[in-house]
Parts: structure tokens; sequence; C-alpha cells
């Protein structure tokens, strides 16, 4: 290895324009920022899952960050297991939620589970043996009610709720998109 003192290696620098050295734009001479990974709007960019999506509540309390992080301050506490959540944003172990009211945060992935719920958002609605309205009625629901959901086609959803199994509109719940078909 070759060691040079200070006063030569400043003359080995003064001289190098003249022994030949290009010379370089500092623009150029910046390293290289690693490539931003582009996100499509509609498509996460951690999960590459569907954005929004829905998701659901896994314990019985989740805080809502104003960002991603735990240094971010707490603006609200989802308190209810099962609740559904719409995912509407993701930034590495985060994930932006809010609730059937708009209300929410950043709240850690480990908090949020797959299986999916809705809420019943049509007061005293009706569950139906079979996905046609003049099915009979097997159960009706208040609003505020969270069931897991077993299927959906283009209009109805099949739902869990307190030991009974129904169909209802898409339109008396919240938790599934318009046009989802859950198999």
């Amino acid at each position: 290895m070759m060691r040079f003192s200070g006063v030569l290696a400043l003359v080995l620098l003064l001289m190098a324009p003249a022994i030949g050295a290009q010379e370089v734009d500092p623009a150029e001479s910046t390293p290289a920022k690693p490539a931003e990974k582009q996100c499509q709007p509609d498509v996460g960019c951690v999960t590459n899952l569907p954005l929004p999506r829905y998701v659901s509540l896994k314990g019985k309390e989740g805080n809502a960050r104003r960002g991603p992080g735990l240094t971010h301050r707490i603006d609200w506490v989802f308190t209810r297991a099962g609740m559904p959540l719409k995912i509407t944003a993701e930034y590495e172990n985060w994930r932006r939620v809010e609730d059937q009211e708009g209300a929410g945060g950043w709240v850690h992935y480990s908090l949020l589970s797959g299986v999916r719920s809705v809420l019943v958002t049509l007061d005293m609605a009706e569950f139906r043996a079979t996905p046609a309205d003049d099915a009979p009625v097997v159960a009706q629901a208040e609003v505020g009610v969270i069931g897991r959901i077993l299927e959906c086609n283009a209009d109805w959803c099949r739902i869990a709720l307190e030991g009974q199994r129904g169909w209802v509109q898409k339109s008396a719940i919240w938790g599934v998109k318009p046009d989802e078909i859950v198999d």
C-alpha cells in the first residue's frame, strides 16, 4: 500500500489536471441514488395487494397513529375485535387504515387480520336463507353488529354473525367493495 505525506498528496491533487486527468462535473460525480420503487396508485408498494382493500382488527385494541412509526402521536384507538378496516396506503410494516366513518391513521400490520368482516349499517338488516329478496328471513341485525364474510356475489354477501348465517344485501353493510366477489 502506498502512503503519501500530506504535502505530496496535495501536490499530486493539484497536478492531476496537468498530468492528463479529466475534469469531472460535480453533478455527475455524486453517487447515483437507488431507484425508488414506483408504485401504481391501486396497488400497495409493500405487499403488491390491491388498494384500497379491507381487513379486520386482529385484537381488542389497535392504535392509529398520525404517521407510520412508533414515534408518531396516537390519534385514534380502535377498540372492537374483528372490526372491518379499509387499507388505503402502505409504508414498510405500517398500513394506513380507516373505519366506516373515515376515522383512522397508521396501524402496524401485526394488528390487522386478513379475515374479512363487515359492519351492519342498516338498522334491522335482514339476513335471508338465499341471496334473493323473496327468500325467508333467517335473522336480523342492528346497526353496528360485526359479522364475518363467508362469500359474496355481485349484490349479496353471506355473513356469519353470532351463530347465525345468512345472505344480506351489500347496501346494508360496510367492509366490502360494491363490485367485489368473495369466494
